[in-house]
This record gives C-alpha cells, sequence and structure tokens, in this order.
C-alpha cells in the first residue's frame, strides 16, 4: 500500500456537473412557470405583452438545453461514475443508478423532442405540436426526480432549498392558472387541483424516504467499487458498541465544542475490488478528545501508485457528541485529508486530518483538527 492514498478530490469536472445540472433545474422551472402563466392577461401587460412572454419562454427554454449539453458533456468527462454518452440520451440503460440517471434522460429527450418539433411546427401542423408541447411538461417533475435521485448534494440545506423552492414555484403557478382557467371546466378544475397537490407531497414523501435518508447511494444503484460505505461484517460489528457509547456520550454532561483536536491512532485495510480497491480505516481519539473516527474511500489505482477517490464515507462519534457525524471527504492529498460531517443534532463539522502510515504494519498514526463547518475551517 502506497503512503499516497489518493490524488485530489473531485475534478473541475465533478464541480461543473453538479452546478449545471442545479442551473439546468432552476431554468427548467423558470419556462415551466413561464409557459402555465403565459396566457393569463395580468396588470403588467402593457409592459409586458403576450409576445414578449412568449419570447421569453423560448429563450429560457432554448437555454436549458445549452446548459444541459453542458451538464451531460461534463458528467461524462468527470469520469467519477461509469456514465456513457449514451446514457444521457437511452434512457434506462446506464449501469451507474439506472432509473434515476434513466429520468435525467427521458427529460431531456421531451425537451428535444420540442425543440426539434418546434422547429418544423408548420409542416407538423398546430395539433401535433401542441401534443408535444404539453407533453413537454411532463419533463419538469421527472427532472426533479432526476436530480433529487442521482444528485450528490441532496443531502445539502441550500440545494435542498432551490429544489423546494422550484416545486413550490411550479405548485403556485399551476394554481394560479386554475383558478383564472373558465368555469365551464369546473370537474377538469378539482382534476387539476389534486393533480398539482398530489405531485409535490409524492415529491416530498419520496425524498424523505429516499435520498435524505442513510443507505440511498446503494439503494440508488449505486456500483459497488464507488460505494466507499459498502455494508460489511465490521461495519455491522461496530454498530452496538457505537450506540453504546453514543447513550454515555449523551448522558455525558461535557459537551464537546468546536474547535477541537486530537491524536489519531489506529489502522488500515485495503480490499481489492474490480477496477480499484475500497481502503478502510479504523481510528481512535485521544488527547483533546476521545472517540472513534471511520474513514472509508474507493479508489481506482494509479500508475504511480496509490489510488485516485472515486467515492468516500467518513463517521465520527466522540464523547461529548449527542450523535454519530456521517460526511463524506471533500479534499485528499497524498495522507492529508479534509471531511465534512453533520448530524442529526445540527452539529456539523470540517475535520482536518494529517496521517502518517506504515506501510509494513498498515498501522495509522496522526492528528485530527475539527472546527464548526461555517467557519470556514477547512
Amino acid at each position: 500500500m502506497s503512503a499516497a492514498l489518493a490524488t485530489a478530490g473531485p475534478s473541475a469536472y465533478w464541480y461543473l456537473a453538479r452546478g449545471t445540472g442545479i442551473v439546468a433545474l432552476v431554468l427548467l422551472t423558470v419556462s415551466v412557470v413561464l409557459g402555465i402563466l403565459g396566457s393569463l392577461r395580468f396588470s403588467a401587460a402593457p409592459r409586458w405583452p403576450r409576445f414578449a412572454i412568449d419570447t421569453l419562454h423560448r429563450d429560457v427554454s432554448l437555454l436549458v438545453l445549452v446548459v444541459l449539453a453542458l451538464h451531460i458533456a461534463t458528467s461524462v468527462l468527470d469520469g467519477f461514475a461509469p456514465i456513457k454518452l449514451t446514457d444521457a440520451v437511452v434512457p434506462f440503460a446506464s449501469r451507474y443508478r439506472p432509473l434515476w440517471i434513466g429520468f435525467g434522460a427521458l427529460s431531456f429527450d421531451i425537451l428535444l423532442a420540442l425543440a426539434i418539433t418546434s422547429i418544423i411546427r408548420r409542416r407538423l401542423g398546430y395539433r401535433a405540436w401542441r401534443a408535444v408541447h404539453w407533453l413537454a411538461y411532463a419533463s419538469w417533475p421527472i427532472a426533479v426526480l432526476h436530480g433529487l435521485g442521482t444528485g450528490s448534494d441532496t443531502k445539502i440545506g441550500w440545494v435542498l432549498g432551490i429544489t423546494i423552492a422550484c416545486v413550490a414555484a411550479v405548485a403556485a403557478a399551476t394554481l394560479v392558472r386554475i383558478a383564472r382557467s373558465d368555469r365551464e371546466y369546473a370537474e377538469w378544475r378539482v382534476l387539476a387541483m389534486a393533480v398539482t397537490v398530489a405531485v409535490p407531497l409524492g415529491i416530498a414523501i419520496f425524498t424523505l424516504q429516499g435520498p435524505l435518508r442513510p443507505g440511498w447511494a446503494r439503494r440508488a444503484g449505486t456500483p459497488p467499487l464507488l460505494l466507499a460505505h459498502s455494508v460489511t461484517p465490521a461495519t455491522v460489528a461496530a454498530r452496538p458498541a457505537a450506540a453504546t457509547t453514543t447513550r454515555a456520550s449523551a448522558t455525558n454532561a461535557t459537551t464537546l465544542k468546536p474547535p477541537f483536536s486530537a491524536r489519531l491512532s489506529g489502522t488500515l485495510t485495503q480490499t481489492s475490488e474490480p477496477g480499484g480497491a475500497i481502503v478502510d480505516l479504523a481510528l481512535q481519539l485521544s488527547g483533546g478528545a476521545h472517540g472513534r473516527l471511520r474513514v472509508r474511500l474507493a479508489g481506482a489505482p494509479l500508475d504511480g501508485g496509490g489510488l485516485s477517490m472515486t467515492g468516500s464515507q467518513v463517521d465520527l462519534l466522540a464523547d461529548g457528541i449527542p450523535s454519530v457525524l456521517e460526511g463524506q471527504i471533500v479534499s485528499l492529498q497524498g495522507t492529508d485529508l479534509v471531511a465534512r460531517v453533520a448530524g442529526g443534532s445540527g452539529l456539523a463539522l470540517t475535520l482536518n486530518a494529517n496521517l502518517n502510515i506504515d506501510n509494513q504494519s498498515n498501522s495509522v498514526t496522526g492528528t485530527l483538527s475539527a472546527t464548526s463547518a461555517g467557519s470556514g475551517g477547512g
């Protein structure tokens, strides 16, 4: 085992893929809201005539396709997950989270069909184009499910907040459209109202029971090599002890508050997997804090030795902290790592660990410093 665990963490493509995905969802939401409300007459009509709203709706829709193309390109180029270019256009063909990547491909295909039919609208005929146009509205909830199901940032507060805002905006626009519709369609109004309430409710239930719960990456269909937090006998065996320590910590009158530091000691184990390996660090904290730190990372082998990280999981359990803090590595240079962890108690920490690895005995020593995740530490 080389002392260099891995290269630096996520690449620029990794950040671009996620950033463009969020921007695409926001732009698609704006397009859908404009499409829903575009036919209504508002008091601002003299300033915003119908043709101006229609033009803005069209331009935003085209911009969505451009951003989606960047999202697809950066996801493929990133190499973090085994996503191919064909996976972006052929629904449910991906080996990586097939259902959720498939939703993304389906949403993109619908938008692409709308763009193509809009170009040939005169030849296609208004009624056929209108049918495709209404179908395009289905791309929005499918895109929301794609982002929630396959996104690695769903648990991040501001990302989840953006998704909630997008869902609320479309729901509000739909309710306004229903309220302003003709009274002669009363039976359709009731049905539309029920669907408008049911869709956000269904998305909320899915999010709470799926992406926001532990173990979602495995259930979503992530390949084993990317599951640094895969379940093993050692993981199962550690749970009872962790629960006991947690109960003892909850009764401890001393609360461990950041910043704090501690000494690290423990062992390293490595398990070979197809295409790479999983490295497991089991570390004890002593000195300024007492407890356990568990670091697991998956990686692909490098030509010069070591691993290039493809996934990670970090668990911190310490006296004075009421619950287990879980998170991921955000930066890894050689044997120096930075991780962000958070727990149900609302505590969020940035961990900086400097490790020394004995390649003969696989023993590990080092130091750990912890700061509040909101303080800019790390």
